[in-house]
Parts: C-alpha cells; sequence; structure tokens
C-alpha cells in the first residue's frame, strides 16, 4: 500500500508492504523493517520494534484525512493526502481519545498505564499545538503529552505524582 502524507509541512512518501517477519516500510524510498504487534489488549495501540528501538504506537483518525499519531505518548498530526487509502484500517485506527482534533472538546488521554510526573498547563491557559501539556512516567520513561491543536484548558483531572491507567483523561481542551 503507498500513501502520501504531510507533516510539519513535508510532503512524504510511504509504501508499506507485508514480510515474512513482519513489514518493510519505505519513507522517500529508504527502508526499514518492521515487526508490529497489538499491544495491552487492543484498543488500536501498537507495539512496533524498528531495528532495536522499541515504540508503542497508537492512532486517532480525524476528519479530513488527518491523523494524530502518538509515539511513545507524544502527539504528532499528519494528514494524509488521499485518505480513502486507508479505509481498510479505519476501524483498527481509532483510539480512546475523544473529540475531534479540529474544534469542540478535546481529551487528552494517558496512552499507558503510568504516574504523572509533570502537569504544565492550567485550565483557562491559552497552548499553541504541539505545546507540552503533561508528563507521564510509563516503562521507566518520561512521555510528553503534546495538545493536537491550539485551544485553552478547559479541565486538567490529573496532579503530579498521581498514578493513572491507559486511556484515563488527563486535560481536556476547548
Amino acid at each position: 500500500m503507498t500513501v502520501d502524507i504531510e507533516l510539519d509541512g513535508i510532503r512524504r512518501r510511504v509504501v508499506l508492504r507485508q514480510a515474512d517477519d513482519g513489514w518493510i516500510v519505505a519513507i522517500d524510498g529508504r527502508e526499514v523493517g518492521v515487526s508490529v504487534v497489538e499491544a495491552g489488549g487492543g484498543g488500536g495501540r501498537w507495539s512496533m520494534l524498528v531495528g532495536t528501538a522499541s515504540y508503542e504506537v497508537a492512532f486517532d483518525a480525524v476528519p479530513r484525512g488527518e491523523l494524530i499519531v502518538q509515539v511513545n505518548g507524544v502527539a504528532v498530526p499528519l494528514t494524509v493526502i488521499e485518505p480513502g487509502r486507508l479505509k481498510p484500517w479505519a476501524k483498527t485506527a481509532r483510539r480512546g481519545r475523544r473529540g475531534d482534533a479540529g474544534s469542540g472538546p478535546q481529551a487528552i488521554v494517558a496512552p499507558m498505564p503510568g504516574r504523572i510526573v509533570r502537569v504544565l498547563v492550567k485550565p483557562e491557559e491559552a497552548v499553541v499545538a504541539r505545546q507540552p501539556l503533561v508528563v507521564v512516567e510509563a516503562m521507566k520513561m518520561e512521555n510528553e503529552l503534546r495538545a493536537p491543536r491550539a485551544g485553552t484548558v478547559a479541565e486538567v483531572r490529573v496532579a503530579e505524582g498521581t498514578s493513572v491507567e491507559a486511556n484515563t483523561v488527563l486535560v481536556v481542551l476547548k
């Protein structure tokens, strides 16, 4: 499958093909082997091994071909140039985050169980796209969760030192 995406204003071609022991992913012609397994009993989370590096990845499909890809808890917004090509993946790509990255309330959730290390925003604070909101420690790593879009913090539902489960709502943007 071939898909063109736009990430940070740069257009890239992504080619996916199944291999015996996983996938071959080519981005702009550079190929890498990827092993993928569903993580945490489903919910659209995946554990990916790229070379010797491990990543937890989740996909949030939003309107107009946009995706929010959570990589180890960091939101990476991108646009799929021809979203119709991803239709077969749409059901498995949905994630536990509520709302639309374009407008309306947007819940930022914990990508996995962990502990809140830092809360970086307060209610009624204006934020910009990709601004850090909360730092969650999970699996001995700190994961900075970022705003998928500009907005205003409506609620902060956690405090530093709190333990959270996967998909716990941490911050709500309006």
